[in-house]
């Protein structure tokens, strides 16, 4: 049997890859984790979590004029962006520092610096060598896309330099319709920016229930932000005064920023797996089986760099699945269904299951839909126009329940316990059996009984 320098090499220091890190050296293994840049990955370093962050601080404008409603009386208030920047990046150089120490305690060894393939038992790691591995796991994550033939492109930031602003812009022009542009639009909107949202399809949010997406566009434009569909930037121009968007059917668009937030793509680039012989699929991920193994017998990919579903728990659930099956003797693999998501928009949605479309295109008509819009009562007590959709996807005869899906400020909290339901089987009249909790927002998914019938079907809605 072969001699290897380490029983498991980890390329990428992000949620998947320091968790199967973990778990792999806590069976004894010898271990040794590559990252270029810092540990943590992007939902902690440039993701998820300073985001979430920069939403907390947008919120605060709306929750100022909520205050006034319920009799306070608010002063002047000003935000301080720099401040905000240094708190946030201290915050994120401790969430680094655990990660860091966990692998620490949990055995393993962690070097800094790019490291690629040379054959599939052998890695190079910048300004260390080579060294050799038994198993090789790949966790590299994704990237901002960015679409480099655009004239202009270079004066547009992605989603990473958003989070390094060396100062708040007056007026930005955010490009995509996905999660992250979504958010960014709302951070920006609620820090008083002139936001402007252009994405190039018909709606916002794709791959999301459609009374959703238009329903969360709807509200980002009752709270100011300009969003333009069907339109497309053709070029960019910086001038004196700041840049210039021009779309391609002649519109202009003024801004001090402009932010494309168009896609992300799988960071296998620079890594070597062509010399390794690891297959990659058309949208350049790395192809693996139900157990996050390639065709490459002794080397396996988990998170976004697999391109399955690009959440962070889920990259933690599929790492953990692989050092339990290969290091511990417990072959185990994640189930990727009824997997809830989570748009931190404003308000925000939990997403669980099938949508409406989804649902219809597996099960034909035989399909129940159960909906509410409505005002919550925090804001009806002030004249608040903020409102709320909750929506539930129902198989007949069955009668269990295939989607959830919330738009409210409590949205991703509520969908976290309905996703226990969900992926539990649970059927309309078990859910119905549940005794409300009032008064909330979230009684009203288990108090909708009349069924919903599309205007088309002679049922307005």
């Amino acid at each position: 049997m072969a001699d290897y320098d380490y029983d498991l090499f980890v390329i990428g220091a992000g949620s998947g890859g320091v968790r199967a890190a973990r778990v792999a050296a806590m069976s004894g293994a010898k271990v040794l984790v590559a990252e270029e840049h810092r540990v943590g990955g992007t939902c902690v370093i440039r993701g998820c979590v300073p985001k979430k962050f920069m939403v907390y601080a947008s919120e605060f404008s709306k929750q100022f004029e909520t205050a006034r409603g319920y009799g306070w009386t608010v002063g002047e208030t000003s935000f301080d962006w720099p401040k905000f920047l240094m708190a946030k990046d201290d915050e994120i150089a401790r969430l680094s520092g655990i990660y860091v120490r966990n692998l620490q305690n949990a055995g393993a060894e962690l070097v800094h610096g790019k490291a690629w393939l040379v054959d599939r038992h052998t890695v190079e790691v910048e300004g260390r060598g080579r060294v050799t591995a038994k198993k090789i796991l790949i966790a590299t994550g994704g990237r901002p896309w960015m679409p480099k033939d655009l004239p202009g492109i270079e004066h547009a930031i992605t989603s990473n330099e958003a989070f390094h602003l060396e100062e708040l812009p007056k007026r930005i022009v955010i490009v995509g319709g996905g999660y992250i542009a979504v958010e960014f639009a709302g951070i920006f909107n609620g820090l008083g920016v002139e936001t402007t949202l252009v994405h190039r399809g018909p709606n916002l949010l794709r791959g999301f229930d459609d009374d959703v997406r238009a329903f969360v566009a709807s509200q980002m434009e009752e709270r100011g932000i300009k969003i333009r569909l069907g339109a497309q930037i053709a070029n960019i121009e910086k001038t004196e005064a700041g840049l210039v968007g021009a779309c391609v059917d002649g519109h202009k668009l003024n801004a001090d920023v402009i932010m494309f937030a168009v896609g992300r793509e799988p960071y296998t680039d620079g890594l070597g797996l062509e010399a390794a012989g690891v297959a990659l699929d058309d949208t350049g991920a790395v192809k693996v089986d139900d157990y996050s193994k390639t065709n490459v017998d002794n080397i396996w990919a988990v998170g976004d760099v697999t391109n399955r579903i690009n959440l962070t728990p889920v990259a933690i659930r599929e790492g953990q699945a692989f050092a339990l099956t290969e290091f511990h003797g417990q072959p185990t693999r994640f189930d990727h269904e009824m997997v809830a998501s989570a748009v931190f928009s404003q308000p925000p949605v939990g997403s669980v299951g099938l949508s409406e479309a989804d649902a219809r295109h597996h099960y034909g008509p035989k399909i129940d839909i159960y909906l509410a819009n409505l005002r919550p009562m925090k804001e009806t007590f002030y004249g608040g126009h903020t409102r709320a959709l909750l929506k539930l996807v129902v198989e007949q005869g069955s009668e269990k329940i295939l989607g959830c899906h919330v738009v409210s400020p409590d949205a991703p909290e509520i969908i976290q316990m309905a996703a226990v339901a969900l992926k539990m089987g649970v059927t309309k009249p078990q859910w119905d059996s549940t005794c409300a909790v009032h008064p909330t927002l979230a009684e009203e998914l288990v108090t909708m009984r009349e069924k919903h019938l599309p205007p088309s079907l002679g049922q307005v809605a």
